[in-house]
This record gives C-alpha cells, structure tokens and sequence, in this order.
C-alpha cells in the first residue's frame, strides 16, 4: 500500500511540475510588471532598463551553464548563430522596449490583460510554420480558429474603447476630486498615450510569439537549455547596448543605485528573464509553446490586485470587456489543442498495438519457418540417397 501510494504521488507530482512551473512564472512576471511601473514612473529609461535587465540575467545563469552542460554543449554552427542572433533581437530588444514603452503609457493590468493575445498570435505563428496542422471540418480546430478572432476582437476593443472607470471597494477616490477643466485635458492626453501604448504592446506580443516559434525550433538542434539561456540573454545585453547608445544621449540615463531601478533591473534579470528563459524552454521542449502560453491571463489576476492594490491603479470598462473577450478566445484556443493532444495520445495507442503485434507474428513466422525448413531440407538429401 505505502509503495502503491508513493508511486502515485510521484507520478502525480510528475505530471503536475509544467503546471507548477509555469504557474510560479506567472507570479514572478506579476511582480516584475508591478516593480518595473514604479520605476519606469520614477524617471528611468526604459532602454537602459534592457541593457541593466539582462546584463543580470546573462551573471545570473551563466555560471551555472558553464559547470552542468560542460560537455553536453553543441558545436555552434553558423545558422545556429544567426538564430540565437534573430532570438536576441525579438526577446530582449524588440519585446522588452516595446512592452516597456506600452506599460509606461497605459497601466501594469492593461499590458497584461494585451499580453494575453499571445497564445492567439502563437497558434497563427505555428500554422504558417506548419508547427500546426489546421482541419477547418474538425470542432477542434474550429475552436481554435474562432478563439483566435475572438482574441483579436477582444485586443482592438480594448485599444479602441476604454469607457468609464471601475470603482473598486479598496480603491482610492481622491484623484477625483479634481476641477473639469484639468480633467478634460488630461483624459485628451492620456487618449492619445493609451493608443499609443496599446500599439506598443501589440508590437511586443507579436514579437514575443515570434520569440516562442524560433525558440522551439532552436531547441531541436542546439539541445542545452542553460547554454542558449545565456546566449541569448548576452547577445540581448548586446544589441540592447547598442540600441540605448543610439536613443539615449545623457549620460546620466545610465546612473543607477541602490534603489527602486536596481530592484527592477535585478529582479526582471534573474526571475523573468533568465530563470524564464530557461524554464519555458523545457516546458515547451515537452508540451509546446501554446501550452506554454496558456497561463498567461493568471498574471492579469495577479497584477489587477496588485495593481489596485499598491499603485492605486484605475481599471476601465473596455479593459475589462476586452480581457473577458480575450480569455474567452484564449481558453476556446486551448480546448482545441487539448482536444487534439488527446486525439494523437489515442491515435499513437492504436498504433503502437497492430504494430508489435505484426512484429510478434513476423518473429514467429520465421522461426516456424525455420523449424519447418530445416527437416524439409534434409528429406530432400537423404532422399537421394534412398
């Protein structure tokens, strides 16, 4: 009984651990969209965040990298260069600056909330890549197809409409009490940011699927996670370099101490970047990249609280009915591929069976052949001889 209970408590944690794993980023991410508004609010450029950010993520995983895959790393070729150049480009430089633009515009929740197209865009990725196969008769990719619109939809509601602010019971009311004339001209102006932003973030999302296909196909070849973690977060610090050199011109942009900037650059390093990186890449080398994305409007809830919570942030009509849209679309998206993933566990089962038993009857065939030869071959010398 005790062994029948460990065996299925470890095959219960087994199959839980991509869950758990990505669960635990989805906080981790939650905390860094938090930390990082206080300090894009503080003044700190958001290309020298980049460069600061994955400069700690490249001393964060490298040392490790060098000591556990010693011997297990791949001779890098040429094109294996150019894709861990390609994935340092969409991650680190066009992601991040995009998304960080987007996020000092509009709110933590708001990106999020825009984040959760990427299981949409992802799957649109992977059908053109031929990653995914699309048979429009089948209700599952029916679903998939509708979830994607749906998500779509639910991203240009909230980029197009933000309607009337929700109050909640812990939020704070005293930015209200403002005259009309103020009011007026800050709701012009933060229109125009909050288009602007959702650009942005549209921007990063798409460049983040782009950074999930390529990443899935790098790993086929070059089959040392922490080794192509550290790669790309160094090739990023690089390029991310020499893009802030270009768009930022003070000097003093780079100053940084022991304060809020170098908690959001640390921690953005080491959790969302570095130990991301890498768990996401061993998740998706087992369940693929839409089921690496599908945790995404966890984060959302988490930031939401957090959010109202410690920045006294406003949460708008369009925001809510355009994350509704989305996480319904989302969710459409994931019934699909879990409906599929069954379908390929019941077909490969029903595979596996006619083909050992062929195999079997193959095996006993020829050795009764053998048996039933051999006399038959000496009948027919002693025969002769008869």
């Amino acid at each position: 009984m005790e062994n029948n209970k460990g065996g299925c408590l470890s095959s219960f944690f087994k199959k839980a651990k991509p869950y758990i794993a990505m669960i635990s980023l989805q906080f981790g991410y939650a905390g860094m969209n938090v930390i990082t508004k206080v300090s894009l609010n503080g003044g700190m450029s958001h290309y020298v965040l980049v460069v600061y950010r994955h400069a700690f993520a490249t001393l964060a995983i490298a040392p490790f990298a060098l000591v556990l895959e010693r011997k297990l790393r791949p001779k890098m070729t040429f094109m294996m260069f150019l894709q861990i150049f390609v994935l340092g480009l969409l991650g680190p430089v066009i992601d991040q600056n995009f998304y960080y633009a987007g996020l000092k515009f509009t709110s933590p929740t708001f990106s999020c909330a825009m984040s959760n197209m990427l299981p949409a865009m992802t799957f649109v990725m992977a059908v053109l890549c031929r990653m995914e196969k699309v048979h429009i008769k089948k209700l599952r990719c029916q679903a998939k197809v509708v979830g994607t619109i749906v998500t779509v939809a639910g991203a240009m509601l909230m980029t197009l409409y933000k309607g009337h602010v929700i109050n909640l019971v812990w939020s704070n009311n005293s930015t209200h009490i403002n005259s009309t004339s103020n009011v007026s001209q800050t709701n012009e102006a933060s229109d125009k940011d909050w288009v602007k932003g959702s650009i942005l973030l549209i921007g990063a999302t798409f460049a983040w699927a782009s950074f999930f296909i390529l990443q899935a196909i790098t790993m086929r070849k070059y089959t040392a996670p922490l080794s192509l973690t550290t790669l790309v977060c160094f090739m990023g610090t690089l390029q991310s370099i020499a893009v802030t050199l270009v768009m930022e011109h003070k000097p003093s942009a780079w100053a940084i101490g022991f304060d809020m900037n170098l908690l959001a650059a640390a921690y953005a390093g080491i959790v969302s970047s570095s130990l991301a990186y890498y768990v996401q890449g061993l998740v998706m080398e087992k369940r693929g990249p839409v089921f690496v994305t599908a945790f995404s409007p966890l984060m959302m809830i988490i930031v939401a609280i957090m959010g109202s919570f410690i920045l006294s942030e406003k949460i708008y009509l369009g925001g809510v009915l355009g994350a509704v849209l989305i996480v319904a679309g989302l969710y459409s998206v994931l019934w699909g591929k879990y409906k599929e993933y069954q379908e390929k566990e019941i077909e490969g089962n029903a595979i596996i069976e006619p083909v050992k038993g062929v195999v079997i009857n193959d095996i006993e065939m020829q050795t009764s052949e053998v048996a039933i030869g051999v006399p038959m071959q000496i009948v027919a010398k002693e025969v002769p001889k008869a």
